[in-house]
């Protein structure tokens, strides 16, 4: 009887054995599934790490720099941008109960990207070097020759304006603030020379330069604080804490 048994039961065992297959595919796509999810998620996490160390990277730019300062500086953030696009604007969470001063100069870890033009209790505005209504003195780091750039509306591009067809200026120069204005300090560098072209017939040469601050993408920047405003905010917190 033993071959008509196994004959009789090979319905069954086909039977299971499919359900075994089908029951195997689904624990794989499941599997698949979860490995998925848990694929996605590393990602998701690496990129955050990733984000982070770069944002740890900048800061540990931003403190070196401030740490080469002989200036005081403070630490802002910028929390906001001006959406009008032909404005040069930016909004930081520093203001005037952080000391803050209108005409206060502002720079990131690679040089001036602006100065104050508003302050309110706890934010202020700061208008960029790139925007059309501003203007930086600057000189020429080689040779001293002293310049005027001008913003463009665009934060890639400065202008040097009535800039001599003769004048001691060549592609590469560093361009450094030269206090002459009394609108920024000494000494810290504004853009590099990007090109120079003379014009026959015309008495000015056209040059335009590459900010050195990174306009378009730092975050944490430097309020600088000269040593008697730094002075006059200690003394009006303690009179404030006295009162």
């Amino acid at each position: 009887m033993t071959p008509v048994v196994v004959v009789a039961d090979l319905p069954s065992r086909g039977i299971e054995g499919i359900g075994q297959i089908f029951s195997t595919r689904e624990s794989l796509r499941e599997e698949v599934y979860r490995l998925r999810q848990d694929l996605l998620l590393l990602q998701v996490k690496t990129e955050k790490m990733a984000a982070l160390t770069a944002e740890n990277n900048r800061l540990r730019d931003l403190l070196g720099s401030a740490a080469k300062l002989q200036d005081n500086v403070v630490v802002a953030e910028l929390v906001g941008v001006d959406p009008d696009p032909e404005k040069q604007k930016v909004i930081i969470d520093k203001g005037s109960s952080d000391g803050v001063f209108i005409g206060q100069p502002l720079l990131d870890a690679q040089g001036l990207m602006g100065q104050v033009i508003a302050t309110s209790r706890f934010t202020s505005r700061v208008l960029l070097i790139s925007d059309p209504s501003h203007s930086v003195p600057v000189q020429v780091a080689r040779s001293n020759l002293r310049l005027v750039a001008q913003g463009t509306g665009v934060n890639h591009r400065l202008d040097l304006i009535y800039v001599q067809n003769t004048a001691d200026v060549r592609t590469g120069d560093l361009l450094i603030s030269s206090g002459l204005g009394g609108k920024f300090p000494v000494g810290y560098p504004v853009g590099v020379v990007n090109k120079v072209q003379h014009n026959p017939g015309q008495p000015f040469a056209e040059v335009t330069a590459i900010p050195s601050a990174l306009m378009d993408r730092s975050r944490h920047v430097l309020l600088v604080f000269t040593e008697d405003r730094l002075t006059n905010h200690q003394d009006s917190k303690r009179n404030g804490n006295g009162g």
